[in-house]
């Protein structure tokens, strides 16, 4: 077998995301042949060099393995949690023996779909912008979004000093003014990036708090009759258009928004 460099032979095996990888490798955590690695270029041959991560040797599993997990609100997206809160492998239990790891993030309060694989060169494809695998997410704000909240939205927001990639956003429903209480909306958002809570952040930003927020659709990939808390593996066509970098927008949602006159009316 051809030599690989370190970090791909890691992602291969699991262990983390390439980027991740490199951090280990820098760390000096990985070893080859009993030699400690500490920078990036090192290459080995994953059939016959022993390649360690911590002391323990690193396989690459001959079938990889693919899954779609729908996380609920009040779980995190770790192995482990310091504050003894329910991860998502402990939805997973004892089926799932191969060491896969997420491939992008949902915060604790937030619900959705997640793909878990122990494919690294996928992780890569769907977390890192350059992949251009577009996320869908369903969320609901407080207050309704203005036509120019909108093009603000979609043109791109800074936050932490940098400004948002475009995106898509499409107000579908929203609910009236009762009784001095303002009313909300639930607004469907399509990125391209994924930075941490960046949807959250960016509606703070033209002043529609999240109240809740769920991951629809990664990429062509969508299952609205997975129930919260439930995985299954992914179909060989569904990995085949992860893989292939299929890009083009979800179809439309079922919900549909109000006549323009109709929102306004919202808003008074």
């Amino acid at each position: 077998m051809p030599l690989e460099r370190l970090q791909k032979i890691l992602a291969a095996a699991g262990i983390a995301s390439r980027r991740a990888a490199e951090e280990i490798i820098l760390e000096g955590r990985v070893s080859v042949n009993g030699e400690r690695v500490t920078e990036l270029g090192a290459k080995a041959d994953p059939e016959k060099d022993h390649v360690k991560v911590d002391g323990r040797l690193v396989r690459i599993p001959a079938r990889k393995r693919y899954l779609l997990l729908n996380k609920p609100r009040n779980v995190v997206v770790t192995r482990s949690d310091p504050e003894g809160r329910d991860t998502i492998y402990a939805l997973l239990g004892n089926r799932v023996p191969q060491r896969v790891v997420p491939a992008g993030r949902l915060d604790f309060d937030s619900e959705g779909l997640l793909v878990l694989t122990d494919d690294g060169d996928l992780v890569q494809t769907l977390t890192h912008p350059s992949g251009g695998c577009l996320k869908e997410y369903e969320v609901k704000v407080s207050g309704v979004p203005t036509p120019a909240d909108v093009a603000k939205l979609e043109r791109g927001v800074f936050l932490d000093g940098r400004r948002t990639a475009p995106a898509k956003v499409e107000v579908l429903e929203t609910t009236p003014v009762r009784g001095g209480a303002g009313g909300n909306a639930w607004l469907r958002v399509i990125l391209g990036e994924g930075r941490s809570r960046q949807i959250r952040k960016m509606m703070a930003v033209v002043g529609h708090p999240v109240s809740k927020l769920r991951r629809v659709a990664i990429g062509p990939v969508r299952d609205r009759d997975l129930p919260p808390g439930t995985w299954r593996d992914l179909t060989p066509e569904e990995v085949a258009a992860l893989v292939s970098g299929k890009t083009s927008p979800p179809p439309p949602p079922r919900r549909r928004s109000r006549p323009a006159a109709s929102r306004r009316r919202t808003t008074r």
